[in-house]
């Protein structure tokens, strides 16, 4: 997706949330994977260009100026500075790239007219305008020459505190490394555009944060607050300038990855993924790629030599970025292979339940883009023997070599993402005829650790007893999920049939249907769907947990809800969360038209669109409606400090069906 990674939502299509007021629980030796050990010299290329570490233990300089009655304007934003001083930091490789303002100074943002909605319900005012007194400036455009042309030569010393605190800010808070993306532009042989200005509010907030990036795509201009007691996106969209939009967008485009990943019994994952990517621009020499922060790269190697790279520690700022030994022109492709290895990105959960807690950074993938890129993929897992792997694409092979099971795949066609997921599976499958098409649904033969300690913390003197029903046995059952395992694949056939003769065939002739190990959500990849485990308990058990007090159907709808992405999100795509309501809403639409196929009651289709529209009227806990918060094209952006959460997403479209059943 578009938005900068300063703010950026977690990238997942989950089903329809609700609280669970019962159960609650935590999601969240290097192998000897062919080639991953790292050499100590390429080990020592980590964070170690000479220009970055300038950049990253930056200080003010020498040079200031005073000025009076200032004017900076940046895209939709004006800085009126009333009087002060304006401080410099250093160069770096002869680059200045920072400031200080201190003295009086106002903000104003004239945001397009989509955007003055969301700022009037955020303000109670119809101008958007900031007081400030202290503002730190991070920039690679014009800010330098501009101010101290506006400015007269000052002297004295300079607050160096909010240089630092902004310092603190990206590395710690928001923990994104803007050394790393202000080096983009300092080595590249192109003039840069980026501003950021970290201002001390004093009437909206006293953490606020204008970022003017032109190497993301979508939407470059944001105004965000990080306090923790109000933080969220204000406001966001495309550069005003037409020109200038056309230069904007992620610096690469990743044609290809082929990734070797070895998953060993404590969860711990190492990898090899060749990556090969175009440049987008002329002077590329900084990629920054998306990994998860505790997967820590050891190597970077291209063309026999090794390169340097930065990633910083795994708990701050650990954006992932490789520094190529010249500057690429446009249009020019470029392979390099990177080796890394770490825990968290996979939990064992038990049982042999694997979690897969990352799925779109488990590899090296490109920053700044989540579903509008489409790539092929070959992929190889090494797992535990014993284990059984479902991942994206087609099954190429399947081995055992010693202690590990290895599995080759390989994408039908282009994808947006790749994913898996494995365990000690139980099989069911069916072949449909017409469309051809596999189905497959994957139950774990045990239940994770939690729903044992659920068990065990429901049992014994924990319960109260009348002499007939005493412990977890009667209480809770066995919760085999292993039972509900033809229910999921019947499910999935159905869905697959309706829905290909309402919409016709998606792209790919497989579906893999998984249970995971999280009670509180669906997800779906191409090919790849995930099912939430207490989805597979039976009715009994869930009522026993709590989890049927406002489902408001879910359980009912999850798995056609899922399946309907094959279509809605991975066969008919969207480029940003602008867009994603169509994914979510068109999903939702096609499992109403599956209830009315699967369910002969037609109450049950009412019911479903009642409770869609609910979510539309029923205010929340802090008196917003989701019909009021805003468009459903600001998505995630809805729920915020101030409004709460909303669901505009799957009950945006409900009169869509009506045009299915004329035209389908």
């Amino acid at each position: 997706m578009a938005p900068s990674r300063l703010a950026r939502p977690v990238a997942v299509r989950v089903a329809r949330h609700f609280v669970y007021a019962i159960i609650q629980f935590l999601l969240m030796t290097l192998a000897d994977l062919a080639g991953i050990v790292p050499s100590a010299t390429a080990q020592s290329l980590g964070n170690s260009d000479p220009t970055y570490q300038a950049l990253r233990n930056l200080t003010l300089g020498q040079e200031s100026v005073s000025v009076n009655n200032v004017d900076l304007k940046r895209d939709a934003a004006t800085f009126h500075l009333r009087s002060g001083t304006v401080c410099f930091v250093a160069p770096a490789a002869g680059k200045v790239t920072g400031a200080v303002f201190t003295g009086e100074g106002t903000l104003v943002l004239s945001a397009p007219p989509t955007e003055r909605s969301m700022l009037k319900l955020l303000t109670k005012e119809d101008e958007f305008s900031e007081t400030f007194s202290q503002m730190a400036l991070r920039f690679t455009d014009s800010t330098y020459d501009d101010l101290k042309k506006a400015g007269t030569a000052a002297s004295g010393n300079c607050d160096a505190g909010p240089l630092k605190e902004s310092q603190r800010t990206t590395r710690h808070d928001l923990k994104n490394n803007l050394e790393a993306r202000i080096l983009q532009d300092v080595l590249n042989s192109e003039p840069g555009g980026l501003f950021m200005a970290f201002i001390r509010g004093r009437r909206y907030n006293d953490k606020e944060l204008l970022a003017i990036d032109p190497n993301i795509g979508g939407e470059q201009v944001q105004f965000i607050t990080y306090s923790e007691s109000k933080s969220g996106i204000w406001a966001s969209f495309p550069l005003s300038d037409a020109r200038s939009r056309d230069q904007a967008g992620t610096r690469v485009s990743i044609d290809h990855q082929q990734l070797d990943t070895k998953i060993e019994s404590n969860a711990e994952l190492t990898g090899r993924a060749t990556t090969t990517f175009v440049s987008r621009f002329n002077g590329t020499r900084v990629v920054p790629f998306d990994l998860f922060p505790t997967l820590r790269v050891q190597s970077v190697t291209a063309d026999g030599a090794s390169l340097p790279f930065i990633q910083e520690d795994k708990n701050e700022d650990a954006d992932f970025a490789v520094i190529l030994p010249k500057a690429l022109a446009a249009g020019q492709l470029y392979t390099l292979t990177t080796t890394y290895g770490g825990k968290d990105a996979v939990k064992n959960e038990g049982n042999g339940n694997y979690y897969p807690v990352s799925r779109m950074n488990w590899f090296p993938n490109n920053s700044g883009v989540e579903f509008g890129e489409f790539s092929s993929y070959d992929m190889t897992f090494h797992i535990p023997k014993g284990m059984k792997m479902v991942a994206t694409g087609e099954l190429v092979s399947e081995s055992n070599d010693g202690g590990h099971n290895i599995t080759v795949w390989k994408s039908e066609a282009p994808q947006t993402v790749a994913g898996f997921n494995f365990g000690k599976f139980k099989l069911q499958e069916a072949k449909l005829a017409n469309p051809q098409y596999l189905v497959q649904s994957f139950a774990n033969q045990d239940p994770p650790s939690w729903v044992q300690s659920l068990k065990q913390a429901a049992s014994g003197d924990d319960l109260p007893t009348d002499g007939l029903h005493t412990g977890a046995a009667v209480a809770l059952g066995t919760m085999n999920t292993t039972l509900l395992n033809k229910k999921a694949l019947a499910e999935g056939e159905l869905a697959i049939q309706l829905y290909t003769e309402y919409f016709g065939p998606p792209l790919f002739k497989h579906l893999q249907i998984t249970q995971q190990s999280a009670c509180n959500f669906g997800q779906a990849w191409p090919g790849l769907v995930w099912i939430p485990i207490c989805y597979y308990f039976d009715t009994t058990v869930r009522h026993q947990l709590g989890l049927d007090l406002a489902d408001r159907g879910y359980w009912t709808v999850v798995t056609p809800h899922e399946v309907a992405h094959q279509w809605w999100g991975h066969t008919v795509g969207f480029s940003s969360y602008r867009d994603q309501w169509m994914s979510e809403g068109f999903s939702d639409m096609s499992a109403s038209l599956y209830l009315t196929v699967a369910d002969k009651n037609p109450q049950r289709y009412v019911d479903f669109w009642n409770d869609e529209r609910s979510l539309l009227i029923d205010r929340n806990a802090q008196g917003f409606r989701a019909i009021d918060a805003g468009p459903v094209t600001m998505g995630y952006r809805l729920s915020n400090s101030r409004t709460g959460s909303t669901s505009r997403g799957g009950s945006s479209i409900p009169k869509v069906h009506t045009y299915c059943t004329c035209y389908a």
